[in-house]
């Protein structure tokens, strides 16, 4: 009876399955459902119609050898899970059309195609696949069967083309010319031609709708819902917005399971859905998550490892969510510290969402809705060698551009209200993906310690490996911050942030009032922050993300002596960028072009983003996973990309 039934979630969005690709293997998947079948105390199991899946990897489901390109993952039937061996009974009076052998792995293994009369005179078809081999000797084309009537049993793999065992069901209003080759998945873009041929088998099943569940919205309906209850302000991605809802290693996926090359979101650092930080995580969460006012092993041991990888002078830590939250705490340390409210940051910059930090952010205060600096922020020169007035053809560009620096202490100084602090990304991201000359931070830290302040490094976006030869981005330059601040990709994409600094500051910090953080540090996010150090470690992604970003560095080198919308290519490890411009001589940004690239690759399957004071940077921030593939598809689709007439500069008359 279809109301004694589970219905599963196969689709791409799963939370039964997961992102892991190793959960659809056929004895992983088996497994799972059997198991939930006897939890259930049910004989039947429910795969649904029109349900976009990843569980189609053979060759049979897309043509093209890139992972991007759109493949056939949405179902056209519906699946009954079953033991191997039980019966498939004809569910309408009926005549045998097709009987056929599809062997190919993933196939429809043994399959019979009914032919019904409907009551107007017109005919349809029933199909059954993945039946066992004894099913073709038990039926003949041409045999009529009753409703009710066995047609064969349920087949086990790998006979029945090397899946859990299950019967595929569907109804087919004209077979066109593919016989037993008709499809029983189809792609997303085609969903609707197929539907409207392959109607739902429910129709015949009468499996109750609140067993099915709620239909998932459409990209549209999620759009307008979003508009309608969440703050206008929160911006989406892309000309046409994506619904992303899984992602494993490198891609992602939106809602029709079509896959895309993920080389901008350095949150998922070793990459989406790593099964060791999602295992280390939920396994700590099914035992205890709790506020950080009580010793655990976790959160100690997090402190301990994270602060055996900096220099020995950097040796307290503080837990916290996020990046913001983290510079918000170390500037609150260096007023302490210091006892000076003042701040130097680069143009451009961005450190955080709080009101503190837009204060400290010139790509804040400076942009669409800011109101300007305040009196206590000063603004230095960005240690741009491409744009900037000192390039890389001058050894001293960056003694240079740390004079800046040296500048507004001075100012200040003689105004009598001299900066507590320096903060600065040690390779400025939102600024334009810039890593500053060699000497920049070194003069310029010199520069601030000459005047009592201390130096905050943000390596939000380039700590922890992501640089390839060096662990941050401080080491690049040679110096010692006071301050490091760490944040989003440390836990993998869990919610966590660290400030690390000096006894000393830290004792100026602890100056009778407390410092708590309800969940900064708590128990599932220092587990996952401990496997994502284990797994930098055990994978060796710093030494990926070296040879990785040389790759992608030489490829895009390459590309630029062909393209001559690339106007430089910068970077370190898989921290790269690319600055699009209209003349070589001149500089003059391409912001237009750069938007069209970016939209394009997203049609393509792949996810950048531009950044910088003219919108005119790809930026490049994979996770570490990336592999040599994934780097030379992303090469070679950017190379399409450039040669469109779009990415071509035309002026407007």
């Amino acid at each position: 009876r279809t109301t004694d039934c589970l219905v599963f979630d196969l689709s791409v969005s799963s939370l039964l399955l997961g992102a892991n690709p190793e959960s659809t293997i056929t004895a992983a998947l088996s497994e799972t459902l059997s198991g939930e079948m006897r939890k259930a105390g049910v004989a039947v199991g429910v795969g649904r119609y029109d349900e976009a899946r990843l569980l189609y990897v053979s060759p049979l489901f897309g043509e093209g050898g890139s992972p991007t390109d759109e493949r056939r993952t949405i179902h056209l039937g519906v699946d009954l899970f079953a033991p191997a061996g039980s019966s498939v009974r004809a569910p309408l009076k009926g005549r045998v059309h097709i009987l056929a052998n599809n062997a190919s792995p993933q196939d429809y293994g043994p399959l019979i195609v009914l032919r019904h009369e409907a009551a107007a005179g017109e005919t349809f078809f029933t199909l059954f696949g993945h039946l066992s081999d004894d099913t073709l000797s038990g039926v003949r084309v041409g045999q009529e069967v009753e409703a009710g009537e066995v047609i064969g049993r349920v087949g086990s793999p790998p006979s029945n083309g090397g899946w859990t065992p299950h019967v595929h069901f569907q109804i087919i209003l004209d077979l066109l010319e593919f016989g037993r080759d008709f499809p029983g998945v189809c792609r997303g873009s085609e969903r609707e031609f197929w539907k409207a041929l392959c109607p739902d088998p429910n129709l015949i099943l009468g499996i109750p709708a609140e067993k099915l569940g709620r239909p998932k919205r459409t990209p549209a309906e999620l759009g307008a819902s979003r508009e309608a209850h969440l703050g206008r302000n929160l911006r989406l991605s892309y000309r046409e917005p994506l619904n992303i809802v899984s992602g494993f290693g490198c891609y992602l996926h939106d809602q029709t399971g079509r896959a895309f090359l993920d080389m901008y979101n350095n949150v998922p650092l070793v990459g989406h859905s790593h099964p060791r930080v999602v295992g280390a995580a939920a396994a700590q969460l099914s035992v205890l998550n709790t506020n950080t006012r009580y010793l655990h092993e976790n959160i100690i041991q997090y402190a301990e490892r994270l602060g055996a990888l900096l220099p020995d002078s950097l040796s307290v830590v503080f837990l916290v969510n996020s990046g913001s939250e983290a510079n918000e705490l170390a500037l609150r340390m260096a007023r302490a510290h210091t006892r000076r409210e003042g701040v130097i940051v680069l143009e451009n910059a961005y450190h955080g969402h709080t009101q503190t930090l837009i204060d400290v952010s010139p790509y804040k205060f400076n942009g669409p809705g800011g109101g300007g600096p305040k009196d206590f922020v000063s603004v230095a020169a960005m240690p741009d060698d491409y744009r900037g007035p000192f390039r890389r053809a001058d050894p001293e560009a960056g003694v240079k551009y740390a004079r800046d620096v040296a500048r507004l202490l001075e100012e200040r100084e003689r105004a009598g209200r001299p900066p507590g602090a320096f903060l600065a990304e040690t390779l400025p991201s939102v600024g334009g993906q810039i890593v500053p000359p060699p000497g920049y931070l070194s003069e310029a830290y010199a520069h601030v310690h000459a005047h009592g302040g201390v130096c905050i490094a943000d390596e939000v976006q380039v700590g922890l490996g992501r640089l390839g030869a060096h662990f941050w981005g401080f080491e690049m330059q040679g110096v010692t911050p006071d301050i490091v601040v760490l944040g989003k990709p440390i836990g993998n994409g869990f919610p966590l942030g660290a400030v690390i600094t000096t006894p000393d500051i830290a004792s100026s910090f602890a100056n009778g009032m407390e410092f708590f953080s309800t969940f900064g540090g708590n128990p599932v996010a220092a587990a996952a922050g401990l496997a994502v150090l284990d797994v930098l470690r055990d994978e060796g992604l710093p030494g990926r993300a070296l040879e990785m970003g040389e790759r992608l560095a030489a490829g895009l080198r390459d590309l630029m002596h062909r393209h001559v919308l690339i106007g430089d290519v910068r970077g370190a490890g898989l921290f790269l960028g690319v600055e699009l411009v209209r003349d070589r001589a001149t500089l003059e940004p391409a912001p237009r072009e750069a938007g069209y690239v970016v939209n394009r690759l997203r049609d393509l399957g792949v996810l950048t983003g531009t950044d910088g004071p003219h919108e005119n940077v790809l930026k490049l921030r994979p996770p570490l996973a990336l592999t040599a593939s994934d780097a030379d598809l992303f090469l070679a689709l950017l190379d399409q990309v450039l040669g469109e007439d779009g990415a071509v500069f035309n002026p407007r008359p």
